[in-house]
């Protein structure tokens, strides 16, 4: 996918804005060296690579309205960098843009344990935030594989989920408020700490709005109570449609897990060389996990138990301690890293009815036969969220090209089964083309004139999730 050829009249215009950036913030936090910059030319779909013209790294809400003020008068775009594990391209730079980036916003505003709620700044990571509260025995439910690293301000871009998004919800689910700067560096408060704050459902808009109409810099979080207890379950299959027709059978029975994940043969033998999790040799592998007290634990095992063995399984483990939990739970948090051992690849992330993934596994597997490519499946096997790997050889002429036309063929297929493009990961680059397989065109002008109310000179993360052929009237027009 090539990235739109930068406006060479803003290009020359490199100094002044470099200039003027460092006037409004202070001189560190300003970078244009391109040996500087070349750290911030791709996120985590590393296929797609372009230096941005100069970064910004901010620490406070003020700096971030400075710095996009600063843009605005210049006519500069601006492209919002979380933490930078997007699979999709979302924080991918254009080579006239200032990226600003929130790794430096990571405090920890406020925590409230009688309203269920804490505020932090968009750069906190995932998994710092139940760090911070889970010794008063709180813990924030969404958790993407990559919540190590990834950014809330990231996550609340693209609506992530994560394992437990089964029964907690994906971001979205558990967003009260953001603070978001606007493209003319006004800043504005959306939602609050409230079950529903007053006025037009804006927040709605935002997360997931991929960085379009403005930078969240910091964000109200609703907090849950742990549960007494969580117990997980291990299941192998001889086949990928057999755990497949067992996931849509536990879900057409009414239980709801916390989590059930999905992983087959080749990504079980990658993450037993790397994790040696104790993985059993099968097929398929599903991950179940059930939480209450254990009353209610063991009589959920018992049913998901009753539910497994209609469909043959050859393995079933059920976690005896935290220690063999930990170990189940193992291989699956490291498949990405696992994967990334053997080959290149890309992370694919389509949704489905969760009826239809039996069939989606079978036509999967012929279209990697087709391509010649060899596919790992990895997903959210509870509510239909794909994570196709599609292996390739990036210094293989033509690999890549034949990776992303299989991409696309699945993509495809997940709109035809009645799903969607994407459940977590957003449209970003990866996407944007496919858009059209799944919205017509008054759809997609709808979109973009939300956009227009929020961006209209259409600076802000440009050439995402819209079609380049849509879009580019609308970057023209702002760009004069």
């Amino acid at each position: 996918m090539d990235m739109p050829a930068p406006d060479p009249g803003v290009l020359a215009r490199k100094a002044g804005v470099v200039a003027a950036l460092r006037a409004a913030l202070p001189g560190a936090r300003v970078i244009d060296d391109p040996a500087e910059t070349r750290a911030y030319e791709c996120d985590a779909l590393t296929a797609y690579r372009c230096p941005p013209m100069a970064v910004v790294l901010p620490e406070s809400t003020a700096e971030v309205a400075a710095a996009m003020a600063v843009c605005h008068v210049h006519g500069v775009p601006v492209v919002p960098r979380g933490s930078g594990t997007s699979l999709a391209g979302g924080a991918l730079p254009t080579a006239d843009a200032v990226v600003i980036g929130l790794s430096a916003m990571t405090r920890l505003l406020e925590a409230d344990f009688d309203n269920r709620f804490v505020r932090v700044e968009a750069g906190r990571t995932n998994l710092s935030v139940t760090g911070a509260i889970e010794g008063d025995g709180f813990f924030y439910a969404p958790d993407p594989s990559s919540q190590l690293a990834c950014a809330i301000g990231g996550n609340i871009a693209m609506n992530s989920g994560g394992a437990h998004c089964l029964k907690y919800g994906v971001t979205t689910n558990n967003l009260m408020g953001v603070t978001l700067v606007l493209p003319t560096g006004e800043v504005v408060e959306i939602g609050g700490p409230w079950m529903d704050a007053g006025g037009i459902d804006l927040l709605s808009v935002i997360c997931g709005g991929e960085g379009q109409l403005g930078i969240v810099t910091e964000a109200t979080l609703r907090i849950l109570p742990r549960p007494e207890g969580a117990r997980p379950v291990l299941i192998g299959f001889d086949s990928s449609e057999a755990a497949g027709a067992t996931v849509s059978a536990i879900i057409r029975a009414g239980l709801l897990p916390v989590a059930i994940e999905f992983m087959d043969r080749p990504c079980i033998r990658a993450c037993e060389a790397h994790a040696h999790a104790g993985y059993p040799d099968c097929e398929a592998l599903l991950i179940i996990e059930v939480e209450g007290d254990e009353a209610g634990i063991a009589a959920g095992i018992a049913e998901i138990r009753a539910i497994a063995d209609a469909h043959d399984p050859v393995d079933f483990r059920e976690a005896r301690d935290a220690d063999e939990a930990a170990r189940i739970w193992l291989g699956r948090k490291s498949a990405f890293g696992a994967m990334g051992r053997i080959n290149d690849y890309m992370c694919l992330d389509g949704t489905i009815p969760v009826s239809a993934l039996p069939q989606i596994l079978s036509q999967i597997a012929q279209l990697s036969a087709r391509y010649g490519l060899d596919v790992a499946n990895v997903f959210h096997a509870g509510d239909g969220n794909l994570h196709p790997l599609i292996l390739y050889d990036a210094n293989l002429p033509g690999d890549l090209e034949r990776c992303e036309a299989l991409g696309a063929d699945i993509l495809r297929l997940c709109v035809e089964m009645g799903g969607c493009l994407t459940g977590e990961h957003g449209v970003g680059v990866e996407k944007r083309e496919l858009m059209e397989v799944q919205y017509g065109p008054a759809d997609l002008e709808a979109q973009m004139r939300v956009k227009d109310v929020f961006d209209p000179c259409w600076r802000l993360n440009p050439a995402k999730v819209f079609p380049l052929s849509l879009s580019a009237p609308r970057r023209a027009g702002g760009a004069r």
